[in-house]
């Protein structure tokens, strides 16, 4: 009995792994250096020493390219070390997220997505959902061992709760760009755990006054 050798694919039957990955970190560095608009797909190849041809073999377009890429890089897990506190586990997300944030690649790439997303609804829904999906996997850890430590209320938003805690680091480090030094982040990790234990109380509703004081009744021409 004989056994007949099978030749491994060749040509585009065979998607080396080494290449493509190339092909990811050209597309991270050109994005960087001209954004969105002014990437091609020539440069990205040249970047990453490969043919045009290697490229559409794995994407049909720059767009299906970069939102492939992008959406694999902003969705990717973060690693989440249990600290066995609220503030502690804020405090270590908070660490994490900036380093990758004041990453010079991550610096130069998001603001311009940011602004290509207000163009472009394709990359608007690319990096809502992959984003989205991250912060509430990551919120989703840090808020569930809360819930278990008794630290937050089992009836916590969870939507709301992931808004409070990426929303000011990431405003601080990539909207106004402020400076922000490792001795600022246990009081950001404060005043958030803060904001999260108010934010899951119930709400208190009040009846509102109707009755106007004597200076709004003055002020007021219509009530007088």
């Amino acid at each position: 009995m004989t056994t007949e050798k099978r030749r491994a694919p060749a040509g585009a039957a065979v998607l080396r792994g080494e290449i493509t990955t190339a092909i990811r970190g050209a597309v991270m560095q050109e994005l960087a250096a001209v954004g969105y608009g002014r990437l091609s797909i020539e440069a990205v190849a040249r970047r990453a020493g490969v043919s045009k041809t290697a490229i559409y073999r794995r994407w049909r377009s720059k767009l299906e390219l970069v939102l492939e890429i992008v959406a694999s890089v902003a969705g990717r897990s973060l690693p989440l070390p249990d600290t066995g506190d609220l503030r502690g586990d804020l405090e270590m997300l908070f660490l994490i997220m900036s380093r990758a944030l004041r990453h010079p690649l991550a610096a130069q790439i998001i603001p311009d997505l940011l602004a290509e997303a207000a163009r472009n609804p394709r990359i608007a829904q690319t990096l809502e959902e992959a984003l989205r999906a991250n912060q509430r996997d990551v919120g989703g850890q840090l808020i569930g061992r809360a819930i278990e430590r008794g630290q937050l209320s089992p009836d916590t938003d969870l939507d709301l709760a992931v808004d409070l805690i990426v929303g000011p680091l990431y405003w601080r480090l990539t909207v106004s760009r402020a400076p922000l030094s490792a001795a600022d982040l246990p009081r950001l990790a404060a005043a958030v755990a803060t904001a999260l234990e108010v934010a899951c109380q119930p709400a208190v509703r009040t009846e509102p006054d109707v009755h106007l004081s004597p200076i709004t009744a003055v002020i007021d021409p219509i009530g007088s």
